[in-house]
């Protein structure tokens, strides 16, 4: 990618808009730090300090909006400098991170290396929240219903239509248009101006990863050892992104099935994965819920042996909405429809979801179904950051071969969007993560990168 700022003009979005205003203040930290209304604090051990930075960097004199940073500093003489982190979702808070890579990595002598960051991107809990409005059915309206034909798809697009005005009408209508990619990666660089950093490195996850290439795109001289985990494909979380979650859980599945058809004498779900497999068409037939609740299971193996006793004995546990509210919910709407150019005609997802059925027919008609994208009531302010080759080579990739969320086939597509920029490690597990969710090869690689500088000479693959 770019290896001067002068190079900057080759990007569309900071031709029109300024890729940072003046100088930010800086930071005064203070503690406790925010604790989430969770005890104990997620937060605990954490400084936390206020930043407010422009709503709209095209008018960076205007309105500003507050950001919250967390940061638990290095005392070590062996300090490089500053390691920003970032969820995923969009609209997961941020602030515990820092604590929470100190617990899983504090003897790694990686904190003594920096001091670790973490911020609720803006939109999101303590950062300015945004609303919707949004009913605790409506909280889930991105991903299903599973759409047995074009009937369904109508039933979800009426109901996409209300999600869509109730943002367009909420108390926080004003902020709708500023929640996006570009926006939160301009506000990572006013935070690295206010810590008075000249670059700084980062480690972000699922949507993370994007967000993390969209920075390195934009500010590509103001990076220095960047991880990209779980990976987002180049063009964010647009349509096809959506789409691909079958491919997630087609690549996924398997794991549980042959976990399920290895214990069947405790969850009697089945003896073969073809059995385990029509078992759970079967369940799905009586429970459409199911998919869903068994795709987000996927995630990680440690939920394997809760799903197969929900599919062995359903539970009456309702689902749980985020911590602050509509909050979670309302913010990624925001930023994965303004991000985007969502199709919106409702035939196209019909057509869709019909193709879905025949080549990916376990969740394939969930994941094409219709969003409230396709209804937004705001158009775009500036085109998608585009992630691109130009730039130092200093971006670690990893990922799981089978991730229900992010897909090998959009990670390959995103390691050849960044071209010579990046090494990219491939691992033979399955679930949503690699650094620190438990395959020492792959958290191996990503602690020698950020600790030691260690960046692979060439693509790897952990067995």
């Amino acid at each position: 990618m770019r290896k001067t700022l002068a190079l900057l003009a080759f990007l569309p979005l900071t031709m029109a808009i300024p890729a940072t205003a003046e100088a930010a203040p800086a930071l005064r930290w203070t503690s406790p730090c925010p604790d989430y209304g969770v005890t104990p604090s997620p937060t605990e051990g954490l400084e936390c300090a206020k930043l407010w930075v422009p709503l709209d960097y095209a008018d960076p004199g205007g309105r500003t909006i507050e950001l919250t940073v967390s940061r638990k500093a290095s005392t070590s003489p062996k300090r490089r400098g500053v390691l920003l982190m970032n969820p995923g979702g969009p609209g997961s808070p941020g602030l515990a991170m820092p604590a929470q890579l100190a617990q899983r990595q504090g003897q790694s002598g990686l904190l003594d290396s920096y001091d670790v960051i973490g911020f609720d991107p803006r939109g999101t809990t303590y950062s300015t929240p945004v609303t919707c409005d949004l009913t605790e059915e409506q909280k889930f309206i991105l991903v299903g219903p599973y759409a047995e034909g074009p009937r369904d798809v109508a039933e979800k697009a009426a109901k996409s239509r209300v999600v869509a005005k109730q943002c367009a009408d909420s108390k926080t209508a004003d902020l709708l248009p500023h929640m996006t990619t570009a926006n939160t990666a301009r506000d990572m660089d006013r935070i690295r101006d206010a810590l008075g950093e000249r670059k700084i490195s980062y480690y972000g996850v699922s949507y993370g990863s994007y967000l993390g290439a969209a920075y390195s795109s934009m500010f590509p001289a103001r990076t220095d050892r960047i991880v990209l985990d779980s990976l987002v494909g180049p063009d964010g979380l647009d349509v096809r992104a959506h789409q691909r979650f079958a491919d997630g859980f087609d690549d996924r599945f398997g794991d549980f099935t042959a976990w399920a058809a290895a214990r069947d004498d405790v969850y009697h779900l089945g003896r073969t994965q073809a059995e385990v497999t029509a078992k759970f068409v079967a369940l799905a037939e009586q429970r459409p819920e199911i998919r869903t609740a068994t795709w987000g299971a996927l995630y990680d193996d440690a939920n394997f042996p809760g799903l197969a006793e929900e599919w062995a004995a359903p539970s009456a546990k309702a689902q749980r909405g985020p911590i602050d509210g509509d909050n979670h919910a309302a913010l990624q709407l925001q930023v994965l429809c303004n991000d985007s150019d969502w199709p919106e005609s409702v035939r196209y997802y019909q057509k869709a979801v019909e193709r879905a059925r025949v080549t990916h027919p376990l969740f394939g008609p969930a994941a094409a179904n219709i969003t409230p994208c396709a209804f937004w009531p705001v158009e775009r302010r500036e085109p998608p950051v585009r992630i691109h080759d130009r730039g130092p080579s200093n971006i670690l990739l990893v990922q799981n071969l089978r991730d229900p969320a992010t897909p090998l086939v959009g990670a390959r597509e995103m390691r050849s969007a960044l071209g010579a920029r990046a090494k990219f490690v491939t691992v033979d597990a399955g679930g949503h993560g690699v650094f620190t969710m438990g395959n020492a090869c792959g958290n191996d690689f990503v602690l020698r990168y950020l600790r030691d500088g260690a960046l692979p000479a060439a693509d790897a693959h952990c067995r």
